[in-house]
């Protein structure tokens, strides 16, 4: 009897060995034919995509022109120029019109990082560069001078209960909350600025002095861009290039240069970025780079909190009908807290005790986790922070520092990587349903032609982008500035674990899938990890409606650089194997494997597919990069 059975199993071998052999020979028969219908369908694709983008970009630029409202063009550098100087050199410093001029800059800013990131060549990318820098300095010194004006003020607009003055003002990019220490008594503690959830505390020293304390918030990030330009060393060694740099470094900061003492720390990093060598960039120890965030592994969230402590300026006196006021061409100057060194750090700290403070967690931002606490110098850093504690409850964070910083609020970047599962169905003609289980939060992106649109079941801090219809590009930003990123880069494999597969066998199955994405459904399958790296695995099937996929439809794929094929074993299967299914064949492109079981009407769904929703789920794969990491 095991004679026979081994007979019976040699013989089965030798069939289907001959059986792979007629197939594969059958394969490479058409395996031209098949490789010229795909090279087709793509470039027919690419071609009228590219045609797309390139009128897209025309139109655009023809509207601008014509729209005529005074605007500058940030691809214009004399336009920019100009406008950096009018608005340097305007007078104004009343809050409300300082910000709908901020307004305008931030959206200059926007392009302008836009076209840093498209730039043709390195020249072209320093002049957007310094334009960007500068822009955003400028935005920060009229937030000083705004903050001026109003502190100038401060006695006549006190709080009846304290004697002190506290205001707060917000548009949609920041909040910004003032205190004024007008009556410095010594029994002050701390103050919380109502409806904003933010608060201080100050030690004994600072509630005696002449001072005021601000809290801006601003809910964009000019210091982490300046950050990564410090890291990536944008101005190489190159000594002519650098005096070069140097000199018109010089030329515009002696044009307006402000008064010691106002110096914001945009421009302070400005001048780090612009004149310092590449090599002078990495001369930090050991030591200190631990306590330097990367900014690959971690991303700040929900903008930036400024928190400084100025000398309060002099308030003015009413003798009779006048007012008297000293004044003073300093502008705001900083309070030094710690006030001076000490012979013992512990004297230091008994002397000089730290400052706390607490904010509520911005309405915008999803935290996975509690948020990593980062102040700024430079570079992100986590030193000079201690009794970090957070409240689930009231969604506030509270700690304290050596000293005044602007601090950030941040979320591992691939928090919620690798994905659990992930599927994407088809629900018509040029639509489709991205479904991806992270592992903190599941998130659905539907794709209706060239727009898509996200959906959560958890809508805290994503309501502002849940159910708006965006180009992919534009939710992929949203997204991850909100912090649920699914969205890998080339640094993502440093810190998430992989299938670690060919990316040309995986680029090309996205490619594919995106094909037949209006006809085709798709699933992560757990025997991916199983199978070599040359080759992927997938479920999929032929699917209509808006309906889930049935368990008994899904299929599994072997893909591979040559060949694909349907494979006999099923996703609930006990142990992996690699036989065909029966009645199929092998095909050199996964297309036409999935093509051999689509219907009539599968094949014109898929043939009559737009190429901007090919386009679209087809950059939501490359993105996402489920075969790889999930």
């Amino acid at each position: 009897l095991q004679a026979e059975r081994e007979e019976q199993e040699r013989q089965e071998k030798e069939r289907k060995e001959k059986e792979r052999e007629r197939l594969e020979l059958k394969d490479r028969e058409f395996r031209e034919v098949e490789l010229d219908e795909l090279r087709h369908l793509l470039e027919d694709n690419h071609s009228a995509i590219t045609e797309w983008k390139a009128d897209a970009a025309e139109n655009a630029k023809w509207e601008r022109y014509i729209k005529c409202d005074g605007h500058p063009d940030p691809a214009v550098q004399q336009d920019i120029n100009t406008f950096i100087t009018l608005w340097r050199d305007d007078p104004e410093v009343r809050i409300k019109p300082v910000l709908q001029q901020c307004h305008l800059a931030l959206q200059l800013v926007e392009e302008l990082e836009t076209l840093l990131k498209d730039a043709a060549d390195t020249r072209e990318a320093n002049i957007y560069k310094e334009a960007l820098v500068t822009m955003q300095e400028l935005i920060h010194r009229k937030h000083l001078l705004t903050a001026e004006e109003i502190l100038k003020r401060a006695n006549e607009d006190t709080d009846t209960e304290t004697g002190n003055m506290k205001t707060v003002v917000r548009d949609e990019n920041i909040t910004l909350c003032l205190w004024a220490n007008l009556e410095k008594n010594p029994r002050f503690k701390g103050l919380n600025f109502d409806d904003t959830g933010f608060g201080f505390e100050l030690p004994k020293q600072l509630a005696v002095s002449d001072v005021a304390v601000r809290i801006l918030h601003t809910r964009y990030d000019h210091l982490s861009l300046l950050a990564w330009m410090t890291h990536a060393k944008i101005h190489t060694a190159n000594q002519s290039r650098s005096e070069g740099w140097k000199e018109r470094s010089a030329v515009r900061k002696n044009s307006a240069q402000p008064p010691e003492g106002r110096r914001s720390h945009i421009q302070t990093q400005m001048e780090v970025v612009l004149t310092s060598p590449a090599e002078e960039l990495t001369a930090a120890d050991q030591t200190d780079r631990v306590l330097v965030v990367d900014l690959m592994e971690y991303t700040p969230l929900g903008g930036v909190f400024y928190f400084d402590v100025f000398h309060l300026p002099p308030q003015a006196r009413r003798v009779n009908e006048w007012e008297i006021r000293q004044l003073l061409d300093t502008g705001l100057q900083m309070f030094c807290y710690p006030t001076g060194k000490t012979s013992s750090p512990e004297n230091e700290a008994h002397t000089c005790p730290p400052v706390g403070v607490s904010v509520r967690l911005p309405d915008c931002v999803v935290f996975l986790e509690p948020p990593l606490v980062a102040r700024w110098d430079t570079q992100w850093r986590t030193d000079g922070i201690t009794d970090v504690s957070y409240s689930q409850e009231e969604d506030n964070v509270s700690f304290k520092m050596d000293s005044f910083h602007a601090f950030v609020l941040m979320q591992e970047t691939y928090i919620n990587l690798p994905l659990q599962r992930w599927e994407l169905r088809p629900l018509g003609r040029d639509s489709a349903v991205f479904t991806f289980n992270g592992a903190f939060i599941t998130l659905i992106i539907t794709v209706q032609g060239d727009r898509c649109m996200l959906q959560s079941d958890d809508h805290r801090g994503l309501s502002h982008i849940l159910g708006q219809w965006l180009s992919s590009a534009v939710l992929q930003r949203a997204m991850i500035k909100a912090g649920v990123n699914v969205f890998v880069n080339e640094f993502t494999d440093r810190y998430v674990s992989s299938c670690g597969k060919d990316p040309l066998t995986e680029h090309a199955a996205y490619e594919q899938m995106a094909l037949v994405a209006s006809a085709c459904a798709f699933s992560w399958s757990k025997w991916n990890t199983k199978c070599s790296a040359e080759h992927l695995m997938v479920q999929a099937c032929e699917h209509h409606g808006p309906g889930p996929v049935s368990k008994d439809s899904w299929h599994l794929y072997l893909l591979g650089a040559q060949m694909s094929q349907k494979l006999e074993m099923r996703e609930n299967g006990q142990t992996l194997s690699l036989d065909h299914h029966p009645g199929s064949e092998f095909h050199s492109t996964f297309i036409h494997m999935l093509q051999e079981d689509m219907s009539d009407d599968g094949r014109a769904r898929s043939r009559d597919s737009s190429f901007l929703f090919v386009n679209t789920v087809q950059s939501l794969l490359c993105a996402t990069r489920p075969l790889m990491f999930s």
